[in-house]
């Protein structure tokens, strides 16, 4: 079983160092926005720290952040939950995952997650007006729009190094809007962790390495009930074929103890993405912005957060440039094995987003045992 479990390590690590030497080159054929409910996050942890937990990530969250992290779970299972909701309400987004050493963790550790983000009750005008050019609100009726994901994860030792761990995720997306349209897609992510007896942390995340992709199918008689003129108002794109842009993340941690009961963390990130965007540094091939988290804790038991995130040219009214941030900030407490998260997003409305209030439990059963 370690043999099978090196060469499947080995396999991982090698597809890691080839998409990073060969992705410059492919990086133009891939649409800009795809999937994006995918980058949102998850674990209010993770979102009070600015997103910056990819080399520290060390429990059942490690699915979405950076699977290499599950390795750190090995006594037992742990469960995860989170609710948030966006833009006053109006989308709802869920998540939950389950990590199950096995073996003791000896043998690696899998892990299971499942993404959830939907409007509802959204108005379907279609067939509010008639070939004629009248309107009938009688005509209007309701329909949602929901993206799904399930990840299957899998991490494990590298080398036989218990310090040096690589992960992979391998994820089915299903995505609907109402009756007018439907897609599925399949992808890969892949991470790696090294830990150093200083507690000094090391990761490395590509998210979407093999690029992920979705195929949709557009019910065409249901998007086209809309016409004026005998002319159709509403027209089913050509392009039926979505490739998800790979991101790449990078990441160093440092865990120190201030006293007996007092711990810090700080972690900074690179957050890459090979597109032309308004990151601080940016360019046709590539785009990079840093980010910035720390925490704090209190014997273990109760953690404050913050971190800053989205380092950004923003265009101002005058067409002037200006440098901005996102500000993050979290509360956190802990209690045997069932540990409770809030992070507050966007505080003094730094960046264009809305307020965003989000909650996560996570589970730990090993912990009550001890």
């Amino acid at each position: 079983m370690k043999r099978k479990q090196t060469n499947t390590i080995k396999l991982l690590l090698l597809v890691i160092i080839s998409f990073i030497i060969n992705l410059p080159i492919k990086a133009q054929s891939f649409r800009k926005y795809s999937n994006e409910f995918l980058n949102i996050g998850a674990d209010a942890r993770a979102f009070g720290m600015g997103n910056n937990v990819v080399a520290n990530v060390s429990d059942v969250n490690s699915v979405y952040w950076n699977p290499a992290g599950l390795t750190q779970v090995t006594d037992s299972w742990q469960a995860a939950l989170m609710h948030a909701e966006y833009f006053q309400s109006i989308a709802k987004y869920e998540y939950a995952a389950v990590a199950i050493p096995l073996n003791g963790g000896t043998e690696g550790t899998v892990g299971i997650s499942l993404y959830r983000f939907a409007v509802d009750d959204i108005m379907n005008t279609t067939q509010l007006i008639d070939n004629q050019g009248n309107i009938d609100y009688n005509k209007i009726s309701r329909f949602s729009t929901a993206d799904y994901a399930l990840m299957g994860s899998y991490a494990g030792n590298l080398f036989n190094d218990p310090n040096l761990s690589v992960g992979a995720n391998a994820k089915i997306v299903y995505r609907h809007v109402g009756k007018f349209a439907n897609a599925f897609g399949f992808g890969l992510d892949a991470g790696l962790q090294y830990r150093t007896e200083d507690k000094f942390y090391f990761g490395v995340m590509v998210r979407d390495i093999t690029t992920t992709f979705n195929v949709w199918s557009v019910n065409e008689k249901e998007l086209n009930k809309m016409e004026l003129d005998g002319e159709t108002l509403n027209e089913a794109p050509e392009d039926k074929i979505e490739l998800t842009i790979p991101k790449l993340k990078l990441g160093v941690a440092k865990k120190l103890d201030i006293s007996e009961k007092i711990g810090f963390l700080a972690e900074a990130n690179l957050n890459f993405e090979f597109s032309k965007t308004n990151d601080l540094v940016s360019s046709d091939v590539v785009s990079m912005s840093p980010s910035l988290g720390v925490e704090f804790d209190y014997d273990n038991t109760v953690f404050l957060r913050a971190g800053f995130t989205n380092m950004q040219h923003e265009m101002q009214y005058d067409g002037t440039k200006k440098i901005t941030m996102q500000p993050n900030a979290g509360i956190g407490f802990k209690y045997r094995g069932v540990t409770v998260d809030y992070a507050l997003t966007n505080i003094g409305n730094a960046s264009v987003a809305l307020y965003s209030n989000i909650f996560s439990v996570k589970i730990d059963i090993a912990e009550f045992h001890r």
